[in-house]
């Protein structure tokens, strides 16, 4: 079985029986990788690197963070930095996680082991219906994705003068909206 062998390759850690599990994007890159090459240089991508010591210093002195302190293990901080932190499935730690470090696709489309499944998304099934996929957990982001878990007050780095608006963030920032090569 597919997922099998990715648990035993250490691809991703499995959920409670019955929920999704997180696969990580490299699961994702092997049929998206246009989408993938656009996303690892985001911000999104690198947002765990941004919870160690030093990194962003301004940054965290103005939103009252102590700039030298290591927030990788930070639970208030996890949620945003990793994909699928608290969630059957998804990050727990830097040494037995570190797939899924960083904002990764399934933080937008949901954890990814029953859509893409093999009779689902897949290298052997390419023409899949959308709707198929949806209706086994993908998720098409709206604005509530990026503000009902991360982009809110929640936030040290949250302010009047930083709104979050969710079509310039889409249009600039989470990975280039590349036409897909068969119809859905």
């Amino acid at each position: 079985m597919v997922l099998a062998s990715f648990a035993m390759a250490g691809l991703f850690a499995f959920a409670s029986a019955g929920e999704p599990a997180y696969v990580g994007a490299t699961k994702c890159k092997m049929c998206h990788l246009k989408q993938f090459k656009t996303w690892e240089t985001t911000k999104m991508a690198m947002s765990f690197a941004l919870l160690k010591p030093g990194i962003q210093a301004a940054e965290k002195t103005a939103a009252g963070l102590d700039p030298e302190a290591d927030y990788t293990t930070d639970a208030q901080c996890l949620g945003c930095h990793t994909t699928g932190y608290g969630k059957p499935g998804g990050f727990v730690s830097l040494a037995e996680t570190p797939e899924l470090l960083g904002v990764q696709c399934e933080s937008c489309h949901g954890p990814g082991s029953e859509y893409l499944a093999d009779d689902k998304m897949s290298l052997k099934n390419k023409s899949y219906a959308r709707d198929e996929i949806i209706s086994a957990g993908l998720i098409i982001p709206e604005e509530s994705t990026c503000t009902g878990s991360c982009h809110n007050d929640k936030s040290p780095f949250a302010s009047a003068e930083d709104v979050f608006d969710f079509q310039t963030r889409k249009d600039e920032g989470t990975h280039d909206h590349i036409a897909l090569k068969y119809p859905h």
